[in-house]
């Protein structure tokens, strides 16, 4: 992977990871304080710390409480090879990014991304099948460890996805989940994961449409979606009682948007003045069929979405949106993954990173301010 240098910590782990290769200390040495560190590279402790942890993770050096940092090899650290299994790749718009950030992260050196390849098998496999004939592979060449994406769907995908993560458990290779858990809440998650808070999200998201005003709030999904969208909605649903709004069944709705009867139908029985969508797909298509019957957005509904993807602002009415921080997922995945090998015997860890609010026209609003996040506003 390449590694790229943007941030003050990634530029310090540069730095001090090029001098231990070149041998500026031996093994065993102990590294300049973090105090000192703070005063050569003119930045905070946090930043200091940040970089520190990033080097220890990569292999670099050891940490001793109380003691101080002291390198552990004096040779490049150790080339790992990982395998993504990411069954939705290329479909499901945020892995292409968050696959990125990995290679983009500071933390990358040598490793190698695997994304292996069933296309010699001369018949079409459906997305578990491939899912398994992935896992089989990185299995058979033993690699350092799996990103893995969870299929989505209807629950016989949840057996799929514990029977490649029980093949991986049982070779001793570490699972990353990326996105989403391997069952639906409240499950507890035995692997680490890393994406965002989606109950959050969804909360976020719903609550910025009843300060812009919105009384008869509708959320929707497609049928048969991920577990993520279920705690979209469940965000939602308590975004509605914090605010004293009705709720009931008939408040969300599982429909395909490009079915003009079925929108034509939640249009006419429930009147909603403001729409949240599971994510940018949905309400991509639903905006061009509201639009296809007659629906003026944001004057006679607004309409908003959860992921940012690239086309959200390129929408026929630009899309608000919640932006999810991908290149920072990747990142943190990676991070995630190599203190695992490190560090084999560390409880599980459930990491979620904080979206963005993206405003544009299809909420019918100007700037707002909300107290749980930082708000920006963007016509791109």
């Amino acid at each position: 992977m390449k590694a790229v240098t943007h941030h003050k910590h990634a530029r310090i782990f540069a730095a001090l990871s090029r001098d231990i290769r070149a041998g500026r200390w031996h093994q065993g040495e102990r590294l300049p304080s973090e105090a000192q560190l703070v005063k050569d590279f003119a930045v905070s402790r946090i930043t200091v710390t940040r970089a520190m942890r990033d080097l220890q993770a990569a292999g670099f050096i050891e940490r001793r409480a109380g003691s101080g940092s002291y390198i552990k090899t004096t040779r490049s650290a150790r080339s790992h090879s990982f395998g993504v299994l990411i069954p939705e790749l290329g479909e499901t718009e945020i892995f292409d990014p968050i696959c990125r950030g990995m290679m983009a992260s500071p933390l990358a050196g040598q490793h190698v991304l695997l994304w292996g390849n069933t296309s010699r098998s001369g018949t079409p496999l459906s997305k578990a099948e491939n899912a398994w004939q992935l896992c089989r592979q990185y299995v058979g060449r033993n690699v350092s460890g799996v990103f893995f994406a969870p299929l989505e769907g209807p629950p016989a995908q949840d057996e799929i996805n514990q029977r490649i993560t029980r093949a991986l458990d049982d070779a001793r290779i570490p699972v990353v989940l990326l996105d989403r858990s391997l069952l639906p809440y409240p499950a507890p998650v035995h692997h680490d994961l890393v994406g965002i808070d989606n109950r959050r999200a969804g909360y976020i998201i719903t609550e910025h449409l009843l300060r812009a005003g919105c009384r008869r709030l509708h959320f929707v999904a497609l049928p048969d979606t991920a577990s993520t969208i279920a705690d979209r909605e469940a965000g939602f649903r308590e975004a509605l009682y914090v605010w004293q709004r009705p709720i009931d069944k008939s408040s969300a709705h599982r429909l395909d948007p490009d079915e003009i009867g079925s929108v034509r139908r939640l249009m006419k029985e429930h009147r909603p003045d403001g729409i949240v969508c599971a994510n940018d797909r949905t309400a991509g298509h639903l905006m061009h069929s509201l639009r296809r019957i007659g629906y003026s957005i944001p004057d006679d509904v607004r309409l908003v979405g959860i992921d940012d993807v690239e086309y959200a602002g390129l929408l026929p009415v630009p899309l608000t949106t919640l932006r999810q921080p991908t290149q920072q997922i990747g990142d943190a995945a990676l991070a995630l993954m190599l203190e695992r090998i490190a560090r084999p015997a560390l409880p599980p860890r459930d990491t979620r990173l904080p979206c963005e609010l993206i405003v544009r026209e299809s909420c019918g609003t100007p700037f707002l301010h909300s107290p749980n996040i930082s708000p920006r506003r963007t016509d791109r």
